[in-house]
């Protein structure tokens, strides 16, 4: 039990490095480096459902997960709907939560299947919580326990601008470029009424519309498109050549995702930026794309690639073959721990997506959960994701305390890591 007494001191370290005394850090600091290995238990996980989201798709949920260790240290994730969620909590209660890389292989691996997105989704949800519980536990911010800081801010930009008071769209583009936001992101005109969709007008009215925003911002890449798949590659194409001589930041999903090879064609016949991901999941989904430099920016995000170590890994790949980081907008706590991982990622181009050019502030997080200033996200040192979660403000729908009493094999090799069964 030594190993625990040293885990529990440095969970009162923890404390006292929030108060923020310098002496506090410098007896605490000890204490967590002899807790590199913990033997900590997960001992319960609840999942909340988030009140006022009004889009509670499958793989677009966003509850609230808590996970509690039997040292009352509780972690908290968002994301996966409740019957992944709970599938996953129930095959690991009583883990290390200090093991996250081998909580995430099981997980990952240990169900026969690979996991498809909505599972991850849920996934990134659990592994989101692990993090949140090691970071508060050894009393830092997430991003310390990634590498450590590598900028001091994130660069944003905005789909939409609820602050301006603009009533036309070229306005509300002026309006985000002038409160620092780094650029303005449109999508294709036609196709969200009743109206049939008419490739050939919409097509023509999609570059006239770009090219209005491209003057309104003044150039200079201050705006960028999201074709949300909805052309063919002809159509699709010939968007992107009419775009070429305006060089917007990038051009998002020039044609449907399934089929992530036809890329190949895509990059021969146009030059302008080229961002895919946001339908995505795990590195896998991408990596020959980020090989064969097929696009310039991943939209991957949090939690759908399955969490904050997922990733990292997905970063790695990127910085390899020199493709930014421009996640998809995604749920407030994911957005929070964005800025931990891509704060700490390589000095390789990132950029963060805000939905309506600023972060949400839901009732159930604190205030001052995240740190939005002049069109940028910054680095937070509190322990963890630095996020407080009000439980009273949201709706609890399950609590796991129990293992899955339809276990799979669990097949390891001689050094303990696993292997598929």
């Amino acid at each position: 039990m030594q190993r625990r007494g040293f885990l529990k001191s440095a969970v009162v370290g923890s404390a006292a490095l929030v108060a923020g005394t310098a002496f506090s850090r410098a007896l605490a600091a000890p204490a967590a480096h002899s807790a590199a290995y913990s033997d900590f238990k997960i001992k319960k996980i609840r999942y909340y459902s988030a009140p006022g989201y009004n889009k509670p798709l499958f793989n677009q949920a966003r509850g609230i997960v808590e996970i509690e260790t039997d040292s009352g240290i509780i972690g908290i994730g968002e994301g996966g709907a409740k019957d992944v969620v709970e599938q996953c909590a129930q095959m690991i209660i009583g883990e290390d939560p200090f093991r996250i890389e081998h909580i995430w292989q099981y997980l990952y691996r240990g169900m026969f299947y690979p996991p498809g997105r909505e599972k991850l989704h849920g996934l990134g949800a659990i592994e989101m919580a692990l993090w949140d519980i090691k970071g508060k536990a050894l009393g830092v911010p997430v991003y310390e326990l990634l590498g450590g800081a590598t900028r001091k801010y994130v660069e944003c930009y905005a789909t939409g601008f609820r602050a301006s008071k603009a009533t036309n769209e070229a306005d509300r583009a002026r309006d985000c470029i002038a409160a620092g936001l780094r650029c303005y992101r449109i999508g294709p005109t036609g196709g969200n009424g009743k109206d049939p969709f008419d490739f050939y007008t919409h097509v023509n009215q999609t570059i006239e519309y770009a090219r209005q925003i491209d003057q309104a911002v003044g150039g200079n890449g201050n705006w960028a498109i999201d074709l949300h798949t909805r052309f063919d590659l002809t159509d699709g194409i010939k968007i992107c050549k009419a775009f070429e001589e305006l060089q917007p930041y990038f051009v998002e999903d020039i044609v449907r995702s399934e089929n992530p090879g036809v890329y190949e064609q895509v990059r021969q016949m146009t030059n302008v930026p080229i961002a895919v991901g946001e339908q995505f999941g795990d590195r896998w989904d991408t990596n020959e794309l980020v090989e064969k430099k097929l696009i310039d920016y991943s939209r991957m995000t949090l939690p759908n690639t399955g969490g904050i170590t997922e990733y990292k890994k997905i970063a790695a790949i990127c910085e390899t073959h020199y493709v930014g980081l421009i996640p998809h907008f995604t749920g407030p706590l994911s957005s929070a721990a964005l800025v931990h991982v891509l704060g700490s990622s390589s000095p390789t181009r990132c950029m963060m997506e805000l939905a309506g050019g600023e972060p949400e502030r839901p009732a159930y997080f604190n205030e001052d959960y995240i740190d939005f200033r002049e069109g940028k996200l910054y680095l937070k040192p509190e322990p963890g994701l630095g996020v407080t979660f009000d439980p009273k403000k949201a709706d609890l729908v399950m609590e796991i305390t129990e293992n899955t009493p339809f276990p799979h094999p669990y097949l390891k090799s001689p050094d303990g890591a696993i292997h598929n069964w």
